[in-house]
C-alpha cells in the first residue's frame, strides 16, 4: 500500500523513524512528510501568515523511504503532501508514533491526531499512534501492533473511510494484556502558569500543570455503558483504539436548543 506518515514531534523522532522503516520492511510504498522540529500540541493549526517550506531528507530513514522536513504544523504537513508533493493519493494516512499518549480530551491540542484528522477529512482512512509515555525508548510493541494492523486493515478494510486513536501502553509485549475497542475518556489539568523574568526584565509565563488522573467519567448514553473508556484500558496495559470524527455538533442538544424561544427572532 501507500503510506503518507506525519507526526509532531519532528523529523528526528524515533517514533517516526520507526514506523516508516517497519512499514517499509513490510513492503509499504512509505512516504513522510512531517515537521522540521516539535510541534507537539499545536492542535489542528494552520500557516496562513507565511512561507511553508520543505526540503528533501537523507539518510535520517531506510533509503526505500521517501522523506521531507516541512516547516510547517502537522496538519500543514498532510495537506502540503496531498496537494503538492506527492504524484497520487495514499491509501492511509498515519500519524506517529507519538512519544507520550493521546487519550481522553488531550486529543483536542494534539498534534498528532490532528495530522491523522486531515487524512480523514479528505476521504482517506487514517490513524493516529501514540505510546502511552514520554520517557521510554521503546518503540518495539507499538510498531508491531501497527505493521500488523495495517496488515488487517489491507485483507479487511472498513466500509467507509475512518480515523482509528491507538495508544499503546509503554511495557513489553508479554505485559500487554490485549487490545480495547475504547471511547474516549476524560483527561483534566490543573493549570500552573510560572512566573518568570527574562533577562532583560520583562516578565513572561510559562505554561506547567498537573494531572487530574482521577476524573469520574460521564457516560453519554445507555450503548455506552459498556465500553470501556481509553484512559482507563491504558492502565490496564492494553491497546486502545478508538474512533473519532471531526463533526462536534452535540446530537442530544439539538433537540433540546430547539425548544428555545427567540422572540425577536424568527426561527426555522
Amino acid at each position: 500500500m501507500k503510506l503518507l506518515i506525519s507526526n509532531d514531534d519532528g523529523i528526528f523522532a524515533q517514533g517516526i523513524r520507526s514506523l516508516a522503516n517497519a512499514l517499509a520492511a513490510a513492503g509499504h510504498h512509505v512516504s513522510v512528510v512531517c515537521p522540521d522540529r516539535e510541534r507537539s500540541a499545536t492542535g489542528h493549526g494552520l500557516t496562513l501568515h507565511q512561507p511553508i517550506r520543505a526540503e528533501i531528507v537523507e539518510s535520517i530513514f531506510d533509503p526505500a523511504v521517501q522523506a521531507w522536513a516541512c516547516s510547517g504544523t502537522p496538519a500543514d504537513c498532510v495537506k502540503l503532501a496531498l496537494w503538492a508533493l506527492l504524484e497520487k493519493p495514499p491509501d492511509f494516512v498515519l500519524s506517529g508514533i507519538n512519544h507520550g499518549p493521546n487519550l481522553g480530551t488531550d486529543i483536542i491540542c494534539s498534534g498528532t491526531v490532528s495530522a491523522a484528522m486531515e487524512g480523514i477529512m479528505e476521504g482517506i482512512p487514517s490513524i493516529a499512534f501514540s505510546l502511552a509515555s514520554y520517557t521510554s525508548q521503546e518503540f518495539g510493541p507499538a510498531v508491531d501492533f501497527a505493521v500488523n494492523l495495517l496488515s488487517q486493515l489491507e485483507k479487511q478494510p472498513m466500509p467507509k473511510p475512518v480515523l482509528l486513536n491507538v495508544n499503546i501502553p509503554a511495557v513489553t509485549q508479554a505485559e500487554i494484556t490485549g487490545v480495547t475497542i475504547a471511547r474516549q475518556g476524560i483527561r483534566r489539568y490543573f493549570d500552573i502558569f510560572q512566573k518568570r523574568t527574562d533577562p532583560r526584565g520583562k516578565t513572561y509565563y510559562w505554561l506547567a500543570g498537573e494531572l487530574l488522573e482521577d476524573v469520574e467519567e460521564i457516560r453519554d448514553s445507555a450503548v455506552l455503558q459498556d465500553i470501556p473508556t481509553d484512559v482507563q484500558a491504558i492502565r490496564d496495559n492494553r491497546i486502545t483504539v478508538t474512533p473519532l470524527q471531526y463533526n462536534l455538533t452535540c446530537v442530544p442538544d439539538l433537540h433540546s436548543l430547539r425548544d428555545w424561544a427567540f422572540e425577536d427572532f424568527p426561527k426555522q
